[in-house]
């Protein structure tokens, strides 16, 4: 906070002073190839320059006040954003607005009608000991883009609210069209808008979603404030649009909300419910719950609450209403950059969304406080004399808690610069709620993100965090769960980025109990006391994050391994053909042409990963290369769009219903209707997407 004391300038240029002294040659990543020392000595001087006390002071500024998207608050985060980048020396800091569809609230009202007469009240408890929860300015807790209405009708409860959880009822002889259904957030889980897509199809009159104990409350140890998990009163916020069919402004598919862009009518935007949705505590399900006196639900069904859950009530009858506000608002990005010295033209992006619910303690702040200290290290590395071969782009995005609305709107604006230039994008959602590392990525950047694992240090065990990881942490049933890159899917900042532009991406943070997600007890108190106490994690992600930037900004071949993306390629698709009969037959040509580009890849390899081999090659071929390496995790998209969802075109790594990834999008749903032709289609394409990155990695070997 704050402009730089002079005795902090004085200690950084001693700092500075020092570094040189040691490193008397250092030149950053200009000219020529770098030899692998001076990478080093970048990382080093980043890991003594990251500091815990700065990302809680950036923290506790970010969680004063509740800033949901395009509030004067959060505006105000993005002016103060864009001068500490300023301040940090990062160059062209731009504020990149849009104007697009939001969703407020006016009125939330929820009545149980009948068997008895109660109003229920939502709203999150106050703590004294958490000042910040007491703040009359947290608003009125809703579900984004719900329909606006007013309904009275009998209430069912309908468990995680996905199509077998209807059928069973169906099935029990339940009718449910024109109900009201209740259903809980995870049981199983699905993101909240499918729940409401699935509701609208089944014909339902509304939709209430709540916190059930069982899986974020007392049933899983001590609440806020003495312990994590939410409390009864905790109300978990959150958009019900469809953007499994597409993100971002839901007026504007695939192109940005600029002046002047041609905008839907709600009615043609095809993701906007046509559904009333409140989301309510587990205090507030409580009665509706106890007024049920109908069929015993499944034991599966069973919650927290000490009595018999039911499926319906003879007499129970549900009044809601909900009053929105749907304005075209403006909503704003900021963007900076280190620019490189060799290779400016090659782009690595680092992300994180500013926007919360109402504080965002852990989500997102952590992770802006996380980015805003990467982007203060890399400035005074920068200073120091280290610069990165390729341009660095960093983006603290907008409106994520919408439609993932401000990164989609900046990647559609720029999508032919970024299809042409973007080496990858690394996003950081949240930073810390515990101590296991936990990331989703693509395989081809699963050696620089294990690299920068075994050089950094867990702040707790005092060995490197891969260590940690890989022996994994004990689970709820006492299973080691060992470290693994896990395929990524969607519900953060990476999707333009992965499944629209087809770029290689990663999400990563520390995972620990949370169970306050989306409500006013996700704050500063809340990281201090549970999330991430003295910053530590917080700040060991900040160093990861920055190695990972250093080695795809740095080395002189970009380190993308193809020949773990062929292995992980053939492994998925195996696993489908087993499944799918004659699977096996429609698959061996595919399976095949996939050993051919293992072998193609296992060629390249070394010269990706030993800069030593990288320092003789010619100036020219090292461009080329480097450029079949961007096209590659292009080769496997399609740009006319997967079938019925055409804005996403990555044919291995999709998304649909919940946030967890959707493996072979295209081929899975052909598979899933029974489309023969469609399933020769998906497996044609994959076929072409293969041929087309074995011809690259070919060409490659060629230029060595």
């Amino acid at each position: 906070m704050g402009r730089k004391s002079p005795a902090s300038a004085r200690h950084f240029q001693a700092a500075a002073a020092i570094f040189l002294a040691i490193y008397p040659g250092f030149v950053g990543c200009k000219k020529a190839a770098p030899p692998p020392a001076d990478t080093a000595a970048f990382k080093d001087f980043v890991d003594r320059a990251v500091s815990a006390e700065k990302i809680d002071g950036y923290l506790r500024y970010l969680t004063a006040e509740p800033h949901v998207a395009a509030s004067p608050r959060n505006n105000e985060l993005a002016r103060y954003i864009a001068g500490k980048w300023k301040e940090f020396g990062l160059e062209d800091v731009t504020l990149a607005t849009y104007d697009v569809l939001l969703s407020f609230p006016k009125t939330i009202e929820v009545e149980l009608v009948s068997p008895h007469s109660l109003r229920l009240k939502i709203e999150e408890k106050g703590y004294p000991e958490d000042p910040d929860t007491m703040n009359p300015d947290v608003g009125i807790p809703y579900n984004a883009y719900s329909r606006s209405g007013d309904v009275t009708a009998p209430l069912i409860y309908a468990n995680g609210g996905n199509p077998e959880d209807y059928d069973l009822l169906e099935k029990r002889g339940i009718d449910v069209k024109g109900k009201i259904a209740l259903v809980r957030y995870s049981s199983p889980y699905s993101y909240r808008g499918f729940k409401a897509l699935t509701a609208e199809k089944r014909g339902l009159a509304g939709l209430l979603i709540y916190s059930d104990p069982e899986e974020d409350g007392y049933v899983r140890g001590s609440v806020f404030p003495d312990g994590p998990w939410g409390p009864p009163s905790h109300i978990q916020r959150g958009g019900i649009p469809y953007d499994f069919i597409y993100p971002g402004d839901p007026l504007t598919p695939e192109w940005a909300s600029k002046p002047g862009a041609r905008r839907l009518s709600p009615e043609e935007a095809m993701t906007l419910p046509k559904i009333l949705s409140i989301p309510l505590s587990a205090e507030n399900a409580r009665p509706l719950l106890e007024s049920l006196n109908g069929e015993e639900a499944p034991q599966d069904w069973q919650g927290a609450f000490p009595f018999t859950y039911r499926l319906s009530g003879s007499r129970t009858k549900v009044r809601m209403r909900v009053e929105m506000d749907e304005p075209v608002k403006t909503i704003t990005n900021v963007v900076g950059s280190l620019k490189g010295t060799d290779d400016p033209d090659e782009v690595i992006v680092v992300g994180n969304h500013r926007d919360a619910w109402v504080y965002g303690g852990h989500d997102p702040s952590s992770g802006t406080a996380c980015l805003m200290e990467l982007a203060r290290v890399l400035g005074s590395a920068k200073r120091a004399g280290f610069s990165p071969r390729r341009t660095v782009v960093l983006g603290s995005w907008d409106a994520e808690e919408f439609t993932l609305t401000g990164s989609t709107e900046w990647g559609e604006e720029h999508k032919d610069w970024l299809r042409e230039n973007l080496v990858a994008y690394l996003n950081v959602d949240s930073s810390a709620s515990g101590r296991n590392f936990s990331v989703q990525g693509v395989p081809s950047l699963i050696p620089v993100i294990h690299q920068a694992l075994r050089e950094v240090e867990d702040p707790v065990e005092k060995k490197p965090v891969y260590d940690v990881w890989k022996a994994g942490t004990a689970g709820e049933e006492g299973v080691k769960e060992e470290g693994r890159v896990e395929p990524i899917g969607s519900g953060s900042d990476h999707a333009v980025f992965l499944q629209h532009i087809g770029a290689p991406a990663l999400d990563m943070y520390f995972d620990g109990d949370y169970g306050v997600y989306h409500s006013i007890y996700d704050d500063y108190y809340w990281m201090t006391h549970f999330g991430d106490p003295g910053m530590k994690y917080t700040a060991a992600l900040a160093k990861i994050w920055a190695h990972m930037v250093i080695d795809l900004g740095c080395l002189p071949v970009l380190p993308l391994d193809y020949e773990t993306t062929a292995r992980e390629l053939r492994a998925y698709i195996s696993e489908w053909a087993a499944t799918h009969d004659p699977g096996k037959e429609k698959a061996a040509g595919l399976l095949a042409r996939l050993e051919e580009m293992e072998k193609a890849a296992v060629d390249v390899r070394p010269y990706v990963f030993d800069p030593e081999k990288a320092r003789n090659i010619d100036k020219d071929a090292l461009k080329r290369i480097n450029r079949l390496l961007i096209g590659l995790e292009r080769d496997f998209t399609d740009p006319v769009g997967i079938p019925n969802r055409p804005w996403y075109k990555h044919l291995v790594f999709g998304s649909r219903y919940t946030y967890a990834v959707l493996l072979l999008p295209e081929l899975t749903e052909a598979s899933e209707t029974a489309d023969e032709k469609g399933v020769i289609t998906a497996i044609g394409n994959l076929e072409k997407a293969v041929a087309a990155a074995i011809a690259k990695l070919e060409k490659i070997s060629t230029l060595f």
